[in-house]
C-alpha cells in the first residue's frame, strides 16, 4: 500500500522529490546533439531530409502531405460512437473558446483617458500531435479548435505516421471536422524543424504549439533558437487532487490514476486533511492499480509511488500551500465546498471543482483547455486556448484636457531620460 506522507514531518529530500515529480534528469547529451543535427539537416536540405527521417525513424516512404482523398476517407472505418464523441468534444471546445474570444477585447474610459485592447489572430501556426505510438484525437481537438476559433490565417498540422505509413484516422477525422487541410506526415522532430525553417513542401510558420516526446521538446527548443515562437511548458503529465473528509475514497483513487496511467514519467499526488479518508484512498489506489492492464499498471504505480504520493496536511491552508508550490497541470478540488477553496488557488493549469468534474472529463469533453502546462510551468504560463493564437493590441485616446493633465508626467520623464524630442511633443502644443 502507498505510504501516507505527513507534510509537516516530511524531510527536505522527500519534499523535493514530491515537488520535482520524482526528480528532474537533464536531457541526454547524445539526444540533444542528435536532435540539433536533425534540425540543421532539415534547415539545409529541406524535403530531402524530411523524407530521410521518415524512412529512418518510421520505416516509411510516402508523400509528406496528406491528400484530400485520404483526409475525406478518414472517418469511413471509425466507430460511429467515436465520431460522435469527436464532434461533441469539438463543439464543447469551440463553445469555451468562442466565449473567451468574445471577451478578449475591451474598451473603457478611466480618469478621462480612453483605453482598451484589440485582439487579432496570428498569421500562421504549426500544430504538432503525437500519433506514432497511439491515437490521440483529443490532443488535436485541444490545440486546433482554439486556433480555428481565433481565425488563424494558416494552420499547418504535423503528425507522425504509423508503421504502415498511414496517419491515425481518428486524428484525420477530427482535423476534417475542423476544416483543416494542410496536414503533413513526418517524423516529429523533423516536422518541427520544417515548420520552423520552411521547406519546398512545408512553408514556415510563425508559432509552434503542441506536446510531444523529449526529442520533440528538444526540437521545439531548436526552433525557438531559429526565431520561431514556441508555446512552452508541455511535458510529462501531472495532477494533484486536494480532498477533505467529505471525499469518496474510491473516486479519489480513480481520478488519481487518470493522469498516472499516461507514462512512466507521469506524476500523481493526493493531498488531504482527513487521515482516514487518505488511508481508505491508499487502499483503493493499490486495488485499482492492480486492475489496470500492462503497461498502464506499471505507469500508474510509478506515477503514484515513485513520482508522486499521498500527503496529509494539517489544514486547508497547508494543503493549498502545497498545491500552489506544486503548480499541477490538473488540480481537482475534491472537497465538500470547492467554491470556498477556490480563492486559495494560486497556480494550476486547470481547476476542477468537485468529484463530478473529473480529469477525464477535462481531457476529453468539457471544452476547457486540456493541453496544459506541466512540471510547475503553471506558475508562469497557461494552457492552450484561443488566447494562444491571438495578439493583443493596446488602444488609447486622449482628448485635449486629458493630454494636458498628463503633460507634466511626459515632460518630467522625457527630460530625466534625456529625450528632448519626447519633451518637444508637449511644448509644440503650447503654442
Amino acid at each position: 500500500m502507498t505510504t501516507i506522507i505527513v507534510w509537516q514531518e516530511a524531510g527536505e529530500m522527500e519534499r523535493r522529490r514530491l515537488l520535482a515529480r520524482g526528480g528532474s534528469a537533464a536531457p541526454d547529451a547524445e539526444l540533444v546533439q542528435s536532435v540539433a543535427d536533425l534540425v540543421q539537416r532539415v534547415r539545409r536540405r529541406g524535403d530531402e531530409a524530411l523524407v530521410e527521417a521518415l524512412h529512418r525513424f518510421h520505416c516509411v516512404r510516402a508523400d509528406l502531405r496528406i491528400g484530400p482523398g485520404e483526409l475525406e476517407a478518414a472517418g469511413d472505418g471509425l466507430d460511429v460512437g467515436l465520431k460522435e464523441a469527436i464532434r461533441v468534444s469539438i463543439a464543447q471546445t469551440r463553445a469555451f473558446n468562442e466565449v473567451a474570444l468574445a471577451r478578449s477585447a475591451w474598451r473603457a474610459e478611466i480618469d478621462g483617458v480612453g483605453l482598451g485592447e484589440l485582439t487579432r489572430p496570428i498569421e500562421s501556426a504549426g500544430l504538432y500531435v503525437p500519433c506514432g505510438k497511439g491515437s490521440f484525437p483529443s490532443l488535436l481537438i485541444m490545440v486546433a479548435t482554439p486556433a480555428v476559433v481565433a481565425g488563424v490565417g494558416r494552420i499547418a498540422l504535423v503528425v507522425p505516421p504509423g508503421v504502415d505509413g498511414t496517419v491515425d484516422a481518428a486524428v484525420l477525422f477530427a482535423a476534417h471536422e475542423l476544416g483543416l487541410t494542410e496536414i503533413y506526415r513526418s517524423n516529429g522532430p523533423a516536422g518541427i524543424a520544417a515548420l520552423a525553417c520552411g521547406t519546398a513542401t512545408i512553408p514556415a510558420v510563425r508559432k509552434l504549439v503542441g506536446p510531444g516526446s523529449p526529442a520533440v521538446t528538444l526540437a521545439m527548443a531548436e526552433a525557438q533558437r531559429l526565431g520561431c515562437l514556441v508555446e512552452v511548458g508541455f511535458g510529462p503529465a501531472d495532477s494533484l487532487i486536494v480532498c477533505d473528509g467529505a471525499a469518496d475514497p474510491r473516486l479519489l483513487a480513480a481520478d488519481l490514476l487518470n493522469e498516472a496511467e499516461r507514462g512512466l514519467d507521469s506524476a500523481a499526488v493526493l493531498v488531504g486533511t482527513d487521515l482516514q479518508v487518505l488511508k481508505r484512498a491508499a487502499a483503493e489506489v493499490s486495488a485499482q492499480i492492480a486492475d489496470l492492464p500492462g503497461p498502464r499498471r506499471d505507469y500508474a504505480e510509478t506515477a503514484v509511488r515513485a513520482n508522486g504520493g499521498i500527503v496529509l496536511a494539517r489544514s486547508r491552508e497547508e494543503a493549498m500551500a502545497f498545491a500552489n508550490a506544486y503548480a499541477p497541470e490538473h488540480l481537482q478540488l475534491a472537497v465538500e465546498d470547492p467554491e470556498a477553496w477556490l480563492p486559495l488557488v494560486r497556480h494550476a493549469g486547470t481547476v476542477l471543482l468537485g468529484q463530478w468534474t473529473t480529469p477525464a472529463a477535462s481531457n476529453f469533453a468539457i471544452g476547457t483547455p486540456a493541453t496544459l502546462p506541466t512540471s510547475g510551468f503553471a506558475k508562469v504560463t497557461s494552457g492552450v486556448s484561443v488566447h494562444t493564437f491571438l495578439t493583443r493590441i493596446p488602444v488609447a485616446q486622449l482628448d485635449k484636457d486629458a493630454f494636458w493633465r498628463l503633460a507634466p508626467t511626459i515632460t518630467a520623464l522625457a527630460e530625466h531620460e534625456g529625450f528632448p524630442a519626447h519633451a518637444a511633443t508637449v511644448t509644440v502644443r503650447q503654442n
